[in-house]
């Protein structure tokens, strides 16, 4: 039994702490890069077709491709957004908030190797694999998080957010050049030119390198972090009933209302085609691994300089018009995107996302952090919140890609239903910056 008097207290701002917090980031975003966004999602493509045939057989269900592709990814995101109130309230309600994340960690990881078995012949194997690795991805990043207010004072939170976004997009990159060097150049490591080798040890080097820096977090945070209690809190429930309090909150509010509502739709059209960029590419265009890959770390690299350049046009303009600039953008590429049919359009595609990609959701999480009520201590809770949101968002936007191409027979039907995401946002969004305005001149006329 782990008395909370035994533990020692946590010392904010420790330096070998806070490196060990960021290190986390270099771990697991090599399972971003690598599985959600490059190398797998082609391997899965071709492993999963026969000829122009594109049906698979899941547990005797016959299934087109990449209808199962985005479900899994449905699946695994709405296991997270249902679990993890339950799961952080028992972090909190026990003080192994690192036992969970842990846990979620050897998750993701280990099923990440298990990708290294899956082939034509074990379809299901692949397809369970890919979803628990996105289980454990999603369900580690929500503890991970969490460590954050507990490690670091407020004031210097951004900076190391910051960082650790950065230390994560270093480390995916890196492995995944060197995955990428393997893919193409196979005769470098002695690997026959026509073999699925080197995707598959592309994924067992996920799992090697998600496990091996995690130790070095491991190591370094705190063993039991705990919070004040009220004494009829429920370790099954409290983490629903905050929910639900946040919830009745915004609803009180017509901006906040107005911004999640807008926010979702965002995030339904964004993160869909985070997702699902490369399955298109490969399936609708014919693309191979020689130009997706480069194309997605392409993105990756543009982001980056996308990021930046929305938060200096935020700072002239404001949150609101810049956001509205990355829908805008977001939904003439997606427009774009329906009718391309090379890999020079592709690519113009593929820079145009990168441009917005970084920008909208940093804009989207610093636009709803300013507007949290001004007298709310309960920040933890409101993030918690929006976390769910966003998750579900993705359950949402993955799963309807899967039901259209699932009616339609085509993804580009499911790249105009991104399209009208994009746009509801943009409704959303306007109306909160009409009715800003309005306030706005209503206190300056007083």
């Amino acid at each position: 039994m782990i008395r909370r008097k035994d533990v020692q207290a946590i010392v904010k701002g420790d330096k070998r702490v806070i490196r060990g917090w960021v290190m986390y980031d270099w771990a697991n975003s090599v399972y971003q890069l690598t599985i959600a966004s490059a190398i797998f999602p082609i391997y899965y493509n071709t492993v999963t077709r026969t000829g122009s045939n594109f049906t698979v057989s899941f547990f005797g269900a016959h299934v087109i491709n990449t209808v199962l592709y985005s479900w899994a990814i449905a699946a695994a995101y709405l296991l997270v957004a249902i679990m993890s109130p339950l799961f952080s309230s028992m972090a909190d309600y026990t003080g192994r908030r690192k036992g969970f994340m842990r846990a979620f960690t050897l998750i993701g990881a280990i099923a990440c190797g298990v990708l290294f078995f899956f082939d034509r012949n074990h379809i299901e194997l692949g397809v369970i694999a890919f979803a628990l690795g996105t289980l454990g991805y999603g369900g580690s990043i929500v503890f991970y998080n969490s460590f954050l207010p507990v490690i670091a004072e407020p004031e210097d939170q951004d900076r190391i957010s910051a960082r650790g976004y950065s230390m994560g997009y270093l480390g995916g990159v890196i492995l995944l050049l060197f995955n990428l060097l393997m893919i193409m150049k196979p005769g470098l490591f002695g690997i026959a030119s026509n073999s699925s080798l080197p995707a598959r040890i592309s994924f067992l080097s996920v799992c090697i390198w998600w496990i091996g820096f995690s130790q070095i977090t491991f190591s370094r945070l705190p063993k039991y972090t705990f919070r004040k209690r009220i004494k009829r809190d429920s370790i099954l429930t409290n983490g629903y009933k905050e929910l639900r309090t946040v919830f009745n909150q915004i609803r009180k509010s017509y901006k906040l209302s107005l911004y999640l509502a807008g926010f979702f739709f965002l995030m339904m059209g964004v993160l869909t085609t985070m997702f699902m960029a490369a399955t298109f590419g490969e399936k609708e265009i014919g693309l191979k691994e020689d130009v997706l890959i480069p194309t997605i770390l392409g993105i990756q690299l543009v982001g980056m300089l996308g990021a930046w350049m929305f938060a200096r046009i935020s700072e002239k303009i404001g949150n609101l018009q810049a956001l509205m600039i990355t829908i805008v953008c977001w939904t003439i590429t997606c427009i774009g995107a329906f009718y391309i049919t090379t890999a020079l359009h592709f690519l113009g595609a593929a820079f145009a996302i990168g441009l917005v990609m970084g920008g909208s959701q940093s804009l989207a999480r610093s636009t709803y952090s300013k507007m949290l009520p001004a007298d709310t201590t309960d920040h933890t809770s409101f993030f918690s919140f929006y976390d769910v949101m966003e998750k579900l968002a993705t359950v949402a936007g993955t799963f309807s890609f899967g039901i259209i191409e699932a009616v339609t027979g085509s993804m580009r039907y499911s790249v105009l239903a991104i399209t009208v995401f994009f746009m509801i946002s943009f409704f959303f969004i306007f109306a909160l910056y009409l009715k800003m305005m309005y306030e706005a001149r209503v206190k300056m006329a007083v």
